[in-house]
């Protein structure tokens, strides 16, 4: 492959890497200037646990926000965390994205308190720890590097895991059943898209097989022959 399609294929995964958080970003973006713009109420399409005609809401809450600063920092951190699952895990992005989504939705609707859940918090943890986790159980030196790159801008998301504070209004059970899926997701996933290279002798031993197969077919097809 000479160097300029070399550089055009790393043109097109990096495209192909920014397009579909970016899309999602301004979907939310959209979402917020509808309901303000027009001073409509959409807190109703969040999560309400265990409230079995409000289940429909688990493909919503993402998309509700309480105001810009919380839109800001979820949508910054999907877009930097999704930038990472769509270039290095591009074989399964869409999957761990949509289940990210749908799952934690589901597991926060079980165990959340009762009172409204929004905010795409629930998918931010479970890219993140689905991020860390992988790299750490492929033990593959560039997607371990990722791992330690997303403790080193996130690892503080840790704390919010728990509640701190009775009155906390910040929905950490949100938090937890996101990083509950990531972690679910990245054994799930652990022996699809990006391995470690296989070491050295291992492949010297592949070679041996393959040498030994050919011959041991070629000799069935001489005795066959001589049959």
């Amino acid at each position: 492959m000479t160097s300029d399609s070399e550089n055009e294929l790393e043109k097109q995964r990096w495209k192909f890497a920014i397009f579909v958080p970016l899309i999602v970003c301004i979907l939310w973006i959209l979402c917020f200037a509808l309901e303000h713009g027009m001073d409509w109420d959409f807190h109703k399409a969040g999560i309400y646990p265990r409230k079995l005609e409000n289940i429909w809401s688990i493909f919503t809450y993402t998309f509700i926000h309480a105001d810009w600063r919380h839109l800001m920092n979820n949508a910054l951190s999907f877009f930097i965390l999704g930038i990472c699952l769509y270039y290095f895990y591009s074989e399964v992005a869409n999957r761990v994205l949509i289940t990210s989504a749908v799952l934690s939705g589901f597991i926060l609707w079980c165990i959340g308190r009762e009172s409204y859940h929004i905010g795409a918090s629930g998918i931010i943890y479970s890219l993140a720890f689905f991020l860390f986790f992988s790299g750490i159980i492929r033990k593959h030196i560039p997607l371990i590097a990722i791992s330690l790159i997303v403790v080193f801008i996130y690892g503080s998301m840790v704390w919010h895991l728990f509640p701190w504070l009775p009155d906390d209004p910040v929905s950490w059970e949100g938090h937890l059943s996101g990083a509950v899926t990531g972690i679910f997701l990245a054994f799930v996933y652990r022996h699809r898209g990006p391995q470690p290279p296989k070491p050295e002798w291992e492949e010297e031993d592949d070679n041996k097989n393959e040498g030994e197969d050919y011959w041991e077919k070629s000799y069935d097809i001489e005795q066959w022959k001589e049959e």
